[in-house]
């Protein structure tokens, strides 16, 4: 960055004289150069006299030269106290003229003729006894401009006249289309003070810093430029002063109106001018600041490099501003600097920061509280419905298609609709996706000045493409996509329905979207762009093809806030939010820590170092954004409620300990969205959502948003996949990442002499240990305890001590105890996923965690679901059954009774890995469960050669809505279909509860499809494909045309028999039967009492 020195006295304060050297100007030089730029007036005045004089002579009428005034009286002079037109000189009038044709006019000379000039004459007034003429020497210019301004309204040509107090907008381009459109607003900063002071300078280092560094459009107006033309004319009388003044504010308004930022640096000595300047600016609507440099007049006198303070004490120099001549300080200036305290550089920073408080350095209209800056696009994202539309919105989610989102991209919604990926409103269109993949940002017009105005909002065209492109680049490299099976798309497409509904995989409608746009998922392209590494077994990259084959874009409306009720929720604000608490904190700039790891006394030493250099460039309250990761991570990363917890003990020990954090001036907010692990890639989305709630800076480490490669990686097996240095280089040049700034880790290491964290002693290095992130995850799960201050070893690992200055000692007691207990996963919160209590019936006993292989369901009346509850209920045909609801419709999770457990309970169903089970086809659009006292007898062949499956007999009810879980239902039978699972006969009852308001229309498959069209090719469809979603093959079934009633209730009735037989009711006992071996069937309605 340039360099600069103050510079010397301007050729204003050089060229001063007072008022009497120019009364005087046959003692004074300086009355030639007066006389030279007066010279072309004279010359007017003396035609002008000239032709009144021909005119007076022959009778012709004659026009007075100025504006006719109604008040003035036969001598020209306005009736009433005018004091300010005293003094104007007599002029000709009509009445002057009629006396002039009588015989007293008849005696007058000729007119004096005004002498022919060149560079050196001396002008003599000419005396002349012709009452009613111009003498020029008595001339007041001031007098006369005051006159001019005071009696000619502000009006242009072309354009309306303008009213009191308003301004010419009709004859210009709306300021807002034309700042968008330049990327900056107009301003003006108004340097005022004393000669020497250091307005030139200064202006010009802000100036070679807004134009250099940020490609603004900036302009300088001073003493220097403005008197070798427009102020040419003007005298250092207190009146040109006050017009220079006024003609410098007026070309400043323009300038600043046409998006300029106008740098004045005049003396400006009087308040009243100064102040006039601000009101045509605020009438203008024009952002205007007056900048007072204050400096002592003996530090001016010491810089004095011309020796113009030198001659005003000799006494060669008179009325000199703020020596004998008066300046009046501003009262309220926006910024006060004291030149004589500050560097240079310093003073341009806190001009420089001003205008980026304001927003004055971005086209767009300030968004935010002051310091922090717009998010990306300029618009402030909230997708919630407003609380009046809710019931509105909620019920008309229940009449649109679904589509299933997992607990993944449920934290992605939450992204979205909070803010935290604007300008996005939605889930990406085909369109934002190439261009997310190609260029790692997005073009978008919010003001529309090319006509592109909510491009991403469209349908993508790929057949006619804007004239223009859009006029801004902003930040986005990771895509936020939303994949979809061929069921899915085919159940929105055969809708009819404009928009869908959103549902999580436990069953809740969280959002709608709007207009979807359905592409394919170009999986392989997707990951080759987004990572640029091959590792089949990264995690994020493994989910991506796990995904269905189409990808849903449009934008979305969040039916409500989500929440997770993880007992995290307090942690978890909004964009808005957050904003509004670092106004609230009073920031002038935020800056922003991730974190994915308990933060110990290395981070805060970072965290605190980062918030004084901040302080050192001039911002007076930077807050620190404590922000842990709160959606997905992979499996052995420290789970989100531990790190909170340890966070929230960094907090309570505030100053008292080197790992705490100042709670004043700290912020912990978890930043919802998930880990991707795509290194350089992401972590300029990291920053960029950041930016998105207000940070201004964001704290950059090693290898940011890397991982180590899996075995089976390509380049990289069980090593980072990327650079360490790659992201921080990265992030620097981003396109898009625009005026957001990285601050990077630095090396820190235990002191063992001073018991913290901080950058090694080159000196001492003797003293430092270092403590890895391993070294620290083994002391933790060994337990480690404190090691003696005094003594503190160079090999922890052996002395399995922690020394005391690590971090705060209650956040290393959870560290601790995460580590010892990290196979309970029943304990831990690994990432935000939505903990709701189970939709279940009243008559039944919840137990556990809902989505954990904890939860289970009994029945409060029956021992068991499978064995107590009757096949059909008392009295009722045989086409009505009981039916007991494991799966309320749209729930994915797989719950089942479990026929090993005690009371048959209901559980979710678990993978290979023992993970819970979820359908990954689509949203379930039937009941799921099973017929009690039913069972399908492996021993029992069907015509195609396939057993039993084992279990009860499943049913899937077709009605409108969702029924609760372990609920017993009186239900139609319909029919069946019979799936062949893996070599099983499967076989699945179709029924409608009695209690659906569909039930008395319905009562065959063939009504089904009359009243719900193609009802049944959708179950067929479901049963045949919901398991290749999960990369299993397709499912087959004995014929594709559903039973009749009367053929399903005789396979009812089949399965109840060989379920007497398993209970001992008929002719063998369950011991035959493999796989019945382990059943429980110790309950009153089977075997027991």
């Amino acid at each position: 960055m340039a360099k600069y020195a103050y510079a010397p006295l301007s050729v204003e304060d050089g060229n001063k004289r007072s008022t009497r050297y120019h009364q005087q100007a046959a003692e004074d030089e300086e009355s030639d150069r007066i006389v030279n730029e007066r010279m072309p007036l004279c010359v007017g005045i003396c035609v002008l006299m000239a032709i009144v004089y021909v005119l007076s002579r022959t009778g012709g009428e004659v026009h007075p030269p100025f504006p006719a005034d109604p008040n003035a009286n036969a001598n020209g002079i306005r009736n009433g106290n005018h004091n300010a037109n005293a003094n104007l000189p007599p002029v000709v009038t009509e009445t002057n003229a009629a006396v002039a044709s009588s015989g007293a006019a008849s005696s007058c000379p000729p007119a004096p003729s005004c002498p022919t000039c060149d560079s050196k004459t001396t002008f003599t007034p000419t005396s002349s006894s012709c009452e009613g003429l111009v003498d020029p020497a008595t001339i007041d210019m001031g007098t006369l401009r005051a006159k001019a301004l005071e009696s000619t309204p502000p009006h242009i040509i072309e354009c309306s006249a303008a009213n009191a107090n308003s301004d010419q907008s009709a004859c210009h381009l709306p300021s807002s289309t034309r700042f968008a459109a330049l990327g900056q607003k107009g301003a003006t900063l108004w340097m005022t003070g004393c000669s020497g002071a250091g307005k030139t300078t200064i202006a010009t280092a802000l100036e070679d810093r807004l134009v250099k560094e940020f490609g603004k459009h900036v302009y300088r107006l001073d003493g220097d430029n403005l008197r070798t033309g427009l102020n040419r004319d003007l005298t250092f009388s207190e009146a040109d002063r006050a017009e220079s003044v006024r003609r410098t504010g007026e070309i400043a308004t323009l300038f600043a109106d046409a998006g300029v930022i106008t740098l004045v640096g005049l003396i400006s000595p009087y308040r009243a001018d100064r102040d006039a300047v601000r009101k045509r600016h605020e009438e203008q609507g024009i952002a205007f600041y007056e900048i007072f440099l204050d400096v002592p007049v003996d530090e001016l006198k010491k810089r004095d490099p011309k020796g113009q303070y030198a001659r005003v004490e000799s006494g060669e120099l008179k009325h000199f501003t703020c020596i004998d001549d008066p300046y009046e300080e501003p009262l309220h200036p926006e910024i006060t600097l004291k030149t004589h305290e500050l560097e240079i550089q310093q003073s341009a920073d806190m001009l420089f920061r001003m205008l980026e408080r304001d927003g004055i350095l971005e086209g767009a209209p300030k968004l935010t509280p002051p310091g922090l800056p717009n998010p990306d696009g300029d618009e402030i994202i909230d997708l919630h419905v407003p609380h009046h539309l809710k019931v509105e919105r909620r019920n008309e989610a229940e009449t649109l298609p679904k589509v299933l989102i997992s607990d993944i991209d449920l934290n992605w919604l939450q992204v979205i609709g909070e803010g935290w990926a604007s300008p996005l409103k939605g889930f990406m269109r085909e369109g934002t996706l190439l261009e997310t993949l190609h260029f790692n940002s997005i073009l978008v017009d919010p003001f529309n000045v090319t006509g592109n105005a909510n491009r991403h909002e469209r349908k993508t065209d790929f057949n006619n493409f804007p004239e223009h492109q859009p006029p801004q680049r902003v930040s986005m490299s990771v895509p936020i996509t939303l994949s979809c099976t061929s069921f899915t798309k085919d159940n929105i497409e055969n809708s009819g329905k404009k928009d869908v509904a959103l549902v999580t995989q436990m069953g809740e409608t969280v959002a709608i979207l709007r207009d979807p746009e359905i592409y394919n998922n170009r999986k392989e392209e997707i990951v080759t762009r987004m990572f640029g590494v091959i590792d089949m077994d990264h995690p994020y990259i493994k989910h991506i093809y796990s995904g269905g084959d189409y990808l849903i874009g449009g934008e979305i409306e969040l039916l409500d806030r989500i929440r997770y009720n993880d007992g995290l929720d307090k942690w978890r604000k909004t964009a808005n939010e957050l904003m509004a608490e670092f106004e609230e904190k009073k920031a002038d700039t935020v800056y922003a820590f991730q974190t994915r790891n308990p933060t110990h006394a290395g981070h805060a030493y970072l965290m605190k170092s980062a918030g004084e250099d901040l302080k050192k460039q001039g911002y007076r309250n930077p807050v620190l954004w404590l922000s842990p990761l709160g959606g997905w991570t992979k499996s052995d990363d420290v789970p989100l409620d531990v790190r909170v917890k340890q966070h929230e003990e960094v907090l309570e020990a505030g100053i008292s300990h080197p790992g705490g954090l100042d709670p004043a001036t700290t912020v912990m907010a978890i930043w919802p969205s998930p880990m991707v692990y795509a290194g350089p890639t992401e972590v300029q989305f990291h920053a960029k959502s950041r930016r998105s709630a207000g940070a201004s800076y964001f704290v950059v480490g090693r290898d940011p948003a890397g991982m180590k490669g899996s075995p089976n990686a390509v380049a990289h097996p069980d090593d980072d996949l990327y650079d360490g240095d790659h992201g921080r280089y990265v992030i620097q040049t981003s396109p898009g990442i625009g005026g957001m700034k990285m601050l990077s880790f630095v090396k820190v290491m235990y002191d063992t002499k001073d018991n913290v964290m901080k950058v090694p002693d080159e000196n001492r290095l003797d003293d430092f240990i270092s403590i890895s992130g391993t070294k620290m995850r083994l002391l933790a799960r060994n337990g480690a305890v404190p090691c003696s201050p005094t003594n503190i070893p160079t090999d922890l690992v052996e002395a399995n001590c922690i020394p005391s200055g690590f971090m705060v000692p209650k956040g290393w007691q959870g560290v601790v105890d995460y580590y010892k207990n990290v196979d309970d996963s029943e304990r831990w919160i690994p990432w935000s996923r939505p903990l709701i209590e189970a939709p279940a019936c009243s008559r039944t006993e919840p137990r556990g965690k809902l989505g954990s292989t904890s939860f289970s369901l009994k029945h409060k009346e029956f021992d068991s679901f499978w064995h107590d509850i009757p096949i059909r209920p008392a009295g009722e045909a045989n086409e009505i059954i009981n039916f007991v609801v494991e799966i309320p419709m749209y729930m994915t999770a797989k719950m089942e009774v479990q026929k090993e457990m005690p009371g048959n309970v209901i559980t979710q169903d678990t993978n290979k890995d023992g993970s819970p089970r979820y359908y990954t086809y689509g949203t379930p659009f039937f009941n799921y469960g099973l017929i009690p006292q039913t069972w399908e007898d492996p021993s029992l062949m069907s015509p195609q050669g396939n057993g039993g499956d084992n279990d009860p007999l499943d049913v899937m009810e077709i009605g409108s809505g969702p029924l609760k879980m372990g609920s017993i239902n009186r239900c139609k039978v319909l029919g069946s279909l019979e799936l062949i699972d893996e070599g099983e006969t499967d076989h699945k009852i179709i029924c409608i509860a009695l209690s659906d308001p569909d039930s008395a229309r319905i009562n065959s498959m063939s009504d089904l499809d009359y009243v719900k069209p193609g009802t049944t090719a959708k179950l067929v469809d479901w049963l045949k494909r919901y398991k290749t979603s999960d990369g299993k093959p397709e499912n087959s079934l004995a014929q594709d045309t559903p039973t009749t009633v009367a053929e399903a209730v005789g396979i009812i009735q089949e399965t109840h028999d060989r379920w007497r037989s398993l209970c001992g009711h008929g002719t063998y006992s369950s011991s035959y039967v493999k796989g019945a071996e382990k059943f429980w069937l110790n309950s009153p309605g089977c075997r027991g009492q």
